[in-house]
């Protein structure tokens, strides 16, 4: 059978597109994924071509723990957005997510001195298959001495807790218990996606220094902060990666 015509965009749809972009904004930015997800859906259906719509969905798609899908939106809005911070971001972010470190090396090219993009680059070394430690470890030393570093408090608890992937592979325990505890001072101003992607990256950390029932437990508080985020899928599926 064949599918319905997708009905043509009207004059209304000019006002009504943005305002259910901000919308869902709105939503993404307070952490309601689901609403976010609920205004995102018919817009992609029906407008999946405007850039602006591929944008806040692919936003949406990487937020709710779908970094496949959300990584094809960003690659078709950088093709229109060149320069975007947002998009460079969720590039790498979403590469990082699926373990295809060289994908995210090749995105981080549109920005290179971002210092999101420079904290989502050295994410990927550290923990994405193919990833390169070494140059993730210089990325953590040089992005601590960013002035926008200090500018955001997310900034300030991922940085800390990469640094503690570092010592983590480095084999000093001490160090990555000190580091994950500096990053958890800040955790009250995170929003619970933060504080889910928080946990994922503190039990790679525990992980990677042989702690491995901390990092089950640290595991299970990033899938418990906010269930439906890419921080608790990341989380599931590392501890998954435990029980093996």
């Amino acid at each position: 059978m064949d599918k319905p015509p997708v009905p043509r965009a009207s004059i209304a749809d000019v006002w009504r597109v943005p305002l259910a972009v901000w919308r869902a904004r709105k939503a993404l930015d307070r952490g309601d994924l689901v609403v976010a997800r609920t205004l995102v859906a018919p817009l992609l259906d029906r407008f999946g071509t405007v850039t602006l719509v591929r944008k806040i969905a692919a936003e949406v798609l990487y937020a709710s723990g779908d970094p496949l899908s959300a990584a094809s939106l960003f690659e078709q809005v950088a093709k229109k957005l060149t320069g975007d911070r947002v998009v460079a971001v969720g590039l790498v972010a979403s590469y990082a997510a699926l373990n295809r470190a060289g994908d995210a090396r090749r995105s981080a090219a549109l920005l290179p001195e971002n210092v999101d993009v420079r904290l989502a680059l050295a994410w990927s070394e550290l923990a994405a298959l193919g990833g390169d430690p070494n140059r993730g470890s210089a990325l953590v030393a040089e992005i601590a001495s960013d002035p926008q570093l200090a500018r955001s408090p997310e900034r300030v608890a991922m940085h800390r807790a990469l640094d503690a992937i570092v010592s983590g592979r480095a084999g000093d325990r001490d160090a990555v218990r000190a580091k994950l505890r500096a990053a958890e001072t800040s955790a009250s101003q995170l929003r619970p996606g933060d504080r889910a992607f928080l946990g994922y990256l503190g039990g790679v950390a525990l992980r990677e220094a042989g702690l491995i029932d901390d990092a089950r437990a640290t595991f299970a508080l990033g899938m418990a902060a906010s269930p439906e985020s890419i921080g608790a899928a990341l989380a599931q599926r590392e501890r998954a990666n435990l029980q093996l």
